[in-house]
């Protein structure tokens, strides 16, 4: 995995779906959108698998790198 596309999904992961799941389970109960703990559950899972992958990925790198 190239730098550049570690640094989106990091952003991602970080800021992203965080943010997402939040505005979504803010706006849900404000406006009385469907499944607002379902949704915001599923963005949330998502974003956990997607930082344990980026920190596998990273301690690969830096495993490599001491080699």
């Amino acid at each position: 995995m190239s730098n550049k596309v570690y640094d989106v999904l990091k952003f991602i992961a970080q800021i992203v779906l965080p943010a997402l799941a939040t505005f979504y389970v803010t706006i849900a109960s404000l406006w009385g959108l469907p499944f607002p703990e379902e949704i915001s559950g599923t963005v949330m899972a998502i974003d956990t698998l997607l930082g344990t992958l980026l920190m596998i990925s990273s301690n690969q790198y830096h495993k490599d790198k001491e080699e």
